[in-house]
């Protein structure tokens, strides 16, 4: 590989704008603040090296936007080194609210809704946040799997917008993985973290339908890429 380790972290940006603390009970702030707190303190212990992020850094202003596409348990890293003014699919569900105001710490704003509900108006308004320039971060697998299944609204949003998708993964050396669905990570205190963002690719076909139809491709991209990232840091690349 050639690429070279970029810097860790981009300047932080304003944090987006984030619901009013005063819709949750004080249970809920307090644990809002608290999980917000534990997880700066533990992502600043963690040793980040990122590839193939600098083209996206050094956009102009009026350079085309993409459509992010990540894996659902490996969010918090990604999220964490990403740090951008990045719109992401959040759930209409009470418990969306606190994710919103989570990720919004990190520089990321909600688009409310998912393929169960509110979808086509999140699909528009995704569109939206893409024209006037911002990037939309996808959880093909989310939210409820199953794990590393690859939707099509990804390719669906993209297509419609015009604008193309970069795969995002991460290798974590050491970690904690969850029981959920998604085998959620959690890169435990001083973890070696490190991440890849793939080529940018067009979804430039007819219709909607034909990039709906490149899901199994875009699914195999997605395992290339882990593919890729394990070699970057330093490991042998998963069957």
């Amino acid at each position: 590989m050639s690429w070279a380790s970029e810097r860790n972290v981009p300047d932080r940006e304003p944090p987006a704008p984030r619901t009013s603390a005063a819709a949750f009970d004080w249970r809920t702030r307090l644990a809002i603040r608290l999980g917000t707190w534990v997880l700066y303190a533990l992502g600043a212990t963690w040793r980040v090296r990122v590839h193939g992020r600098q083209a996206l850094l050094e956009r102009a202003p009026d350079a085309s936007r993409v459509v992010l596409s990540l894996w659902h348990g490996q969010m918090l890293p990604l999220l964490w080194a990403h740090r951008q003014p990045t719109g992401v699919m959040i759930s209409e569900h009470k418990d969306g609210e606190i994710i919103a105001r989570i990720v919004g710490t990190f520089g990321f704003f909600g688009v409310r809704g998912s393929s169960s509900r509110g979808g086509t108006r999140a699909l528009l308004e995704a569109v939206q946040v893409l024209r006037r320039g911002a990037d939309m971060a996808i959880t093909p697998d989310g939210p409820r799997g199953p794990r590393y299944s690859y939707a099509p609204g990804a390719l669906v949003l993209a297509h419609r917008a015009g604008v193309p998708v970069v795969t995002l993964v991460a290798h974590i050396d050491r970690k904690w993985q969850l029981g959920s669905w998604d085998g959620f990570e959690i890169p435990k205190p001083f973890a070696r973290v490190t991440i890849e963002y793939g080529e940018p690719v067009t979804v430039d076909d007819a219709d909607v339908r034909g990039a709906a139809s490149r899901t199994e491709e875009f699914a195999q991209r997605m395992r290339d890429a882990v593919a890729r990232v394990h070699l970057l840091a330093g490991e042998p690349a998963r069957a």
